[in-house]
């Protein structure tokens, strides 16, 4: 698929990763749909589009909710008449070991509410748009691709059991979606992005960058927009579906 004349969906688009590909996206021809959570943020980006000539929605949203998530993404055909691509990027951490123990007592551990948050988003989030945009797609007949954002922590990273469930779930029902959607020429493919350079990680202190970076043998974070380059890819290749590609510098967890 040719993104030119396309509309492409992506949740969390309005910073980060999510506006990378939106901008890779746009570079090609395609008209946005911009799915987030913080209105601010989705009208300073939208706006910062619209300067450039891009065609651009914005469409205010918590992916964890599904009568919100229903109504954006009709919101969306109504809009466009059309919805040919969704990247599933919008996510959340809330890190914490699963018991910590000091002086041999255990004295905290990752709470229910911990938990909930990060599956609610990165994961129910993932299979309510995925689904939604399944069945528009479906009903206007044009195939489509779905785009999920996984991570290298899917294989289990210290610290994250939330969040590592919830990307090795992203990866595997990107799998499933494949096997399952193919008759209706739609394709699903995951990202697995390593340590990105984004705003979160540009506010840590450099001693905390400098012991994250050390273990890629790239020796460096990655960009924002070289995870985007790879969402072009899956974009483009049609014989590509149902496998997660690593973005990680070489990094294994």
């Amino acid at each position: 698929m040719q993104l030119h004349g396309k509309v492409g969906v992506v949740t969390g688009g309005a910073r980060g990763i999510g506006k990378a590909i939106a901008n890779a996206f746009a570079e090609r021809g395609a008209t946005l749909a911009l799915l987030d959570l913080n209105q601010a943020d989705l009208d300073a980006t939208r706006a910062e589009f619209e300067a450039r000539g891009v065609k651009v929605s914005g469409h205010a949203l918590n992916v964890a909710k599904e009568d919100e998530v229903i109504r954006a993404l009709d919101d969306v055909v109504a809009a466009h008449g059309q919805l040919d691509v969704l990247v599933n990027n919008a996510g959340i951490i809330k890190d914490a070991v699963l018991v910590k123990v000091k002086d041999g007592a255990v004295v905290s551990k990752m709470t229910l509410a911990q938990w909930q948050a990060v599956i609610d988003v990165n994961l129910t989030g993932v299979f309510l748009c995925g689904r939604e945009a399944a069945e528009r797609m479906i009903k206007l007949g044009q195939g489509g691709v779905i785009i999920n954002i996984s991570s290298i922590s899917r294989a289990g990273n210290a610290g994250q059991s939330n969040y590592s469930a919830a990307k090795a779930g992203v990866a595997a029902m990107t799998t499933t979606w494949a096997k399952e959607l193919a008759r209706f020429g739609i394709r699903a493919g995951a990202i697995a992005p390593g340590f990105t350079k984004t705003d979160i990680l540009s506010g840590m202190p450099p001693e905390m960058l400098e012991k994250m970076i050390a273990p890629v043998p790239l020796q460096r974070l990655g960009l924002a927009e070289e995870i985007a380059h790879t969402a072009v890819f899956i974009v483009e290749n049609d014989f590509f579906t149902g496998r997660c590609i690593d973005v990680d510098g070489g990094l294994r967890l």
